[in-house]
């Protein structure tokens, strides 16, 4: 794969792009056909600067990490002050200031109430792997208790949990990324999100069925993210508690997308007023500094492993579990959310996604228009070339990577109104002009 990044005539590639382009391979990509990545030369604000110069508006703050927009000075201060100590030290037998300091407040914010005793934090590095982490807490809990035979995960038609192999089982196995891979992946269970009476009834039957298999129940609350961005309300997950409780089987909530503001409240659980057994956290957790993710458990969840026999521990250790940078990272973050007012910027930004993009509901081929804190979609009929469609933004000065059939913006939360007024109204001209 080779060509230039730069559309500026003139301007010449880095001299890093060409030797290097042939010898990485890129995510979600044929690399035979896809369009050249653009070489990025630094980032500010919400805004990437690429080696020729051009500037672009970063409509999706790099997969929703960057909430607080890039290069914050607070979160650098951090990192590079943790740098200068200790960059890294494993965790197995060892323990450090920024990883215990974390996890405390990670455990203060997530219990929002008496009743939400969410208190025991595991890190990893991933959101995948914090996905693999909970489902193995799952199935172990009730291994722990002497239940044998509890191993299914029940999960949900258009849902995303991540890349690695248990996460793509429970992920929607028609409509994500994994259908190669259907062959190697578990069998999970399926089932629609019961949204109404029907699709309700259906889900209560599938588990009367088959409730003695189930160790857990794992869903993206709120919003299903990569799956499309399908949005359900909070009815949904206290439906989602209610039946959990019923059969006695662990709930999941996986967060990766939503916790950390983006959906309107620090975390959607929060918003929704029901309480997971199990949480699963990453991408915004370091303002999209450092890889860390993290899954926290329910005290009774904790309380399964805590044994004097070595065989109920649980034995899952990434490498770079809790590495100090990343944790230096999220500390600072979790400092921006204390004292600046994100909260009340997301419901800016909700504001003005909506006046932004409603004028795309009137053009053809426009399915639906959706806004959810932080999180707008237009829903298009279809989309004929993905990789053409991203190209037509790029064009028009801002970053934007369609996917599916769906337009999306998740931008960083410190967005100035201009950039974001360019992003909604690059994506209201594109969808006139037909995609």
């Amino acid at each position: 794969m080779s060509g230039k990044a730069s559309e500026n005539k003139g301007v010449a590639a880095p001299t890093w792009y060409e030797p290097g382009l042939d010898h990485v391979w890129l995510p979600y990509a044929q690399m035979k056909t896809a369009p050249p990545p653009l070489a990025v030369k630094t980032t500010h604000g919400s805004r990437i600067v690429l080696a020729d110069g051009r500037e672009l508006v970063d409509g999706i703050a790099s997969w929703w990490t960057a909430c607080h927009g890039y290069n914050h000075p607070h979160i650098r201060a951090a990192v590079e002050s943790q740098l200068a100590l200790m960059p890294h030290v494993m965790f197995g037998g060892l323990v450090h200031e920024p990883a215990l300091i974390l996890a405390r407040r990670l455990a203060m914010l997530a219990q929002d109430s008496q009743t939400c005793d969410l208190d025991r934090v595991f890190f990893s590095d991933s959101g995948s792997v914090a996905v693999e982490v909970a489902l193995k807490m799952a199935v172990q809990y009730w291994r722990n208790r002497g239940i044998r035979g509890r191993n299914r995960i029940v999960a949900f038609t258009g849902g995303y949990h991540g890349d690695t192999t248990g996460a793509m089982a429970v992920s929607d196995p028609e409509g994500s990324f994994h259908v190669a891979f259907r062959g190697l992946l578990p069998e999970q269970i399926i089932v629609d999100l019961p949204v109404d009476e029907a699709t309700t009834a259906a889900f209560e039957a599938a588990l009367a069925h088959r409730a003695d298999e189930v160790a857990a129940i794992i869903v993206e609350p709120l919003v299903q993210g990569a799956g499309g961005m399908r949005f359900h309300n909070a009815g949904v997950l206290k439906t989602l508690r209610a039946i959990a409780d019923r059969y006695e089987i662990l709930l999941i909530f996986d967060e990766i997308f939503t916790g950390f503001g983006r959906t309107g409240a620090m975390f959607a659980f929060q918003e929704a007023g029901v309480v997971p057994d199990i949480l699963t956290l990453s991408k915004a957790l370091t303002g999209g500094t450092l890889p860390l993710a993290a899954t926290i458990a329910r005290r009774n969840v904790f309380e399964a492993f805590w044994s004097d026999d070595p065989a109920s521990a649980l034995m899952h250790g990434p490498t770079f579990m809790a590495n100090p940078l990343a944790c230096a990272a999220a500390n600072a973050s979790l400092d921006l959310f204390a004292r600046e007012p994100r909260i009340d910027q997301v419901a800016k930004i909700a504001a003005a996604l909506r006046a932004g993009l409603e004028p795309c509901r009137k053009h053809h081929g426009v399915k639906d228009v959706r806004v959810k804190g932080a999180i707008g979609a237009v829903e298009l009929e279809g989309i004929a070339d993905v990789n053409a469609l991203r190209q037509r933004f790029i064009a028009k000065g801002v970053f934007i990577r369609p996917f599916g059939n769906i337009v999306y913006l998740t931008p960083a939360f410190t967005i100035g109104d201009d950039d974001l007024a360019r992003l909604t109204g690059a994506i209201c001209r594109v969808v006139a002009e037909g995609c």
